[in-house]
């Protein structure tokens, strides 16, 4: 009961900060809201900031005074455009993700205790704060071996106050589910348990660097890309070790430049290393904005920060390709049908008709250069169509979609005439001849040979568990014995039916 109060008191507060930015019941949307609302709507925005900003703007102010979790929740907030829609989520980009930073000795002790020896006995030398955001701080320091590392430390009680927070906001949900059928068909209650999860698993430093340790495993033969290596044994739940990088950021022109790196094909680098990770490895880096990319002095890509990842299944991935590919050939029958093979349309509509819709969104920017396209804007008008097909989104997918925003914002900084469609088209062409090509029908048919070989090999001895099996036929269909079974199954296994006593 004490518990639900303090919940409610931080809500209360949340909600004031909200409403002096307009992001508690905002202007724009108050024709969605009941009459009572609209009437607390008005009478929450007397004296309110930032009236000129968009939604998005105000409420990234908004989150942005009130500590670490609730920076966190906005910007996982923003991986949800097909629930808050792409121009909130790109203004929710906005968040900045850099906080004071705590005490040089606090992040000694935090590291001290995780790593179970003082910091001395670990490191040579241990930095005062490198770079602060929300839930962590780095640190720049030297181990015995002479090696530069970089030392990610979890704020002090982060995951507690995360938690804290989460728990009201989770009361705000229900009591929105409570009050709003409009705020039922979003499900914020399912929402908020998604973000939690979310969270915590980016509060335990040991998922990112597993995640960096197989992003960097599966981009090992790209000579052009580089990701930090992890130093294991100095790393743990609150504590993540990891290949210091020195790298001018994708965002220096002038350092670019200087540093002879061509833009235009770094552009092209950035899409395609992307799309590679999401195609052919179905565990992309789904934070790729341009403070998480430097060149290193071999003029490689370097990812950083792998807090936030996005993972595909094989046939999600065969499906992405299939649309990105159907729009690059402009054969929208070909990407609406991949739409329906997955199950996101219902089949009661017409592939036809749904294919009409795709071409109404790819016909006005085929062709077209990047400075020309806005690709957020193109997705928005993506999930309009599919909203009214009834399209269910996947929320992997919708991840993949936010990154490819990010990711072409940023092509398009260093290149503003990139074709997005011609830069995608190689690595997705590649995709898709590897999975249905000539060389993929030949892969098949070797499994298959050999499939059939093993079965070959074993066929004398699943032959005479057939003929046992024969033996149990009868007009009302086959009853199998509990030996029987065991025959097949050895069978299966290569080895010979027991022998039974004559």
């Amino acid at each position: 009961m004490f518990t639900a109060v303090i919940d409610v008191f931080r809500l209360m507060r949340a909600a004031l900060v909200l409403a002096r930015y307009d992001a508690l019941l905002p202007k724009e949307y108050a024709y969605l809201l009941p009459a009572p609302l609209r009437v607390l709507g008005v009478i929450s925005r007397f004296g309110a900031r930032g009236q000129d900003l968009r939604p998005g703007q105000r409420l990234a102010r908004a989150l942005g005074g009130q500590g670490p979790a609730y920076v966190k929740f906005g910007q996982l907030l923003a991986t949800r455009p097909d629930i808050i829609g792409f121009e909130m989520s790109n203004d929710l980009c906005e968040l900045q993700d850099r906080m004071p930073p705590f005490p040089q000795a606090e992040a000694k002790k935090e590291v001290a205790k995780s790593l179970g020896k003082p910091v001395a006995e670990v490191f040579e030398t241990f930095s005062d704060s490198f770079a602060a955001a929300s839930i962590a701080q780095v640190h720049k320091a030297t181990l015995k071996t002479g090696e530069t590392v970089a030392v990610k430390v979890l704020r002090p009680q982060i995951e507690k106050r995360a938690k804290r927070e989460f728990r009201a906001f989770l009361l705000g949900a229900k009591l929105a589910e409570l009050f709003s059928k409009t705020a039922r068909r979003m499900e914020p209650v399912k929402f908020i348990r998604t973000l939690s999860q979310a969270a915590e698993i980016e509060l335990d430093l040991r998922m990112e660097a597993g995640a960096a340790s197989e992003l960097r495993e599966n981009l090992s033969e790209n000579k052009n890309i580089y990701v930090p290596n992890i130093i294991w044994e100095f790393s743990s739940r609150r504590v993540l070790t990891l290949e210091w990088i020195d790298g001018v950021p994708v965002t220096d022109f002038d350092q670019l430049e200087a540093a002879g790196i061509d833009r235009k094909a770094l552009a092209v680098t950035i899409m395609r290393t992307f799309l590679s990770q999401a195609l052919e490895d179905g565990f992309f880096h789904a934070d790729m904005h341009q403070g998480n990319l430097l060149i290193d002095d071999k003029k490689r890509l370097v990812l950083i920060d792998f807090g936030i990842m996005g993972r595909l299944d094989e046939e999600a991935r065969r499906t992405y390709a299939e649309i990105i590919f159907g729009f690059i050939q402009r054969d929208y029958y070909l990407a609406a049908k991949a739409h329906f093979d997955a199950g996101y349309v219902p089949a009661h509509y017409s592939v036809d008709a749904f294919a009409t819709a795709l071409r109404s969104v790819g016909e006005p920017i085929f062709g077209r250069d990047s400075e020309s396209v806005d690709m957020s804007r193109v997705l928005q008008q993506l999930f309009d169509v599919t909203e009214v097909f009834e399209m269910h989104l996947r929320p992997e997918l919708v991840m993949l979609q936010r990154t490819m925003v990010v990711v072409e914002g940023v092509a398009r900084a260093l290149d503003p005439q990139i074709n997005m469609w011609q830069a995608a088209d190689p690595v997705v062409r590649g995709y898709i001849t590897g999975r249905v090509g000539p060389s993929a029908l030949a892969k098949k048919a070797r499994r298959s040979a050999h499939a059939a070989f093993r079965l070959a090999e074993k066929f004398p001895e699943f032959a005479s568990a057939a003929e046992t099996m024969i033996d149990h036929v009868d007009d009302d269909g086959i009853r199998l014995s509990r030996e029987t079974v065991a025959d097949l199954a050895r069978a299966l296994k290569g080895k010979p039916p027991k022998k039974t006593a004559s």
